[in-house]
């Protein structure tokens, strides 16, 4: 009974900015806030503002560092929950999903084949780069 009381609210109005952080999808509510500002969410295809009241089988569309979500909403929480709990509160776009999770090894690909420096010069390597650059002032 209670964990339905923590689920739902009695009036069913919770703002966007708190559904996406008591989700998970958003570290705080003030990042919730500036995603929706800058229409990285989309709430059944219309930009909307942070106070707009989330309804059950609304249908969000999200853009998180490159990766692209497409939930409906299946229950309304405002309290932030542990993840196994904030799950319940979402069904996700099988198809999206499969898209992100696809994207997702092709950037961990690019990392992994992106070439890195070798780190801090060596002392030899060091003296001589500053013998190749002294070279030019004279």
């Amino acid at each position: 009974m209670k964990k339905q009381a923590v689920m739902e609210q009695d009036d069913d109005k919770v703002r966007l900015d708190k559904w996406l952080w008591a989700a998970r999808f958003f570290k705080t509510r003030a990042l919730a806030n500036e995603a929706i500002e800058l229409g990285r969410v989309l709430v059944n295809g219309d930009r909307v503002k942070a106070s707009r009241n989330v309804r059950e089988g609304d249908v969000l569309e999200l853009r998180l560092n490159q990766l692209e979500y497409q939930v409906t909403v299946l229950a309304l929480a405002i309290q932030r929950r542990p993840a196994k709990e904030a799950v319940l509160l979402y069904s996700e776009d099988e198809a999206v999903r499969l898209a992100r999770e696809e994207k997702q090894a092709l950037l961990k690909a690019e990392h992994a084949s992106f070439p890195h420096g070798d780190g801090k010069p060596t002392k030899k390597a060091r003296r001589d780069i500053e013998r190749f650059k002294s070279g030019f002032g004279h």
